[in-house]
């Protein structure tokens, strides 16, 4: 089995590691699987990002969010971590990964 490596865009990783340790340490897992090419436990698919995004969601004091790509045979790329506050996820999040998103798709010369 081959596990594909992580890439980090932007500020993710630093935003996933001031997760606090129990949700930072269910996001690795859940990255974890992904790596060895299954779906995360709890997540749903990000079409108005771009095609093959997806958010795993963890639940926990509070609701936590890890926005990535795994369509691509080298890496996954994650695009976004952070804290959700509102039932809706804020559009400025939505633009993060949206602009990561973009900046990957230019890396591998894909226009989807």
């Amino acid at each position: 089995m081959k596990i594909k490596k992580i890439k980090w865009e932007g500020a993710s990783q630093n935003d996933l590691c001031a997760f606090p340790s129990n949700a930072r340490r269910r996001a690795g897992y859940e990255l974890f699987n992904v790596q060895r090419g299954e779906d995360p436990s709890d997540w749903k698919p990000m079409k108005g990002i771009g095609h093959g995004v997806k958010e795993i969601t963890i639940h926990m004091e509070n609701e936590y969010r890890v926005i990535y790509v795994a369509k691509f045979e080298d890496a996954i790329h994650v695009l976004h971590a952070f804290i959700k506050k509102t039932q809706q996820t804020a559009k400025r999040d939505i633009d993060i990964a949206k602009t990561r998103y973009l900046e990957v798709l230019k890396k591998y010369g894909d226009k989807k």
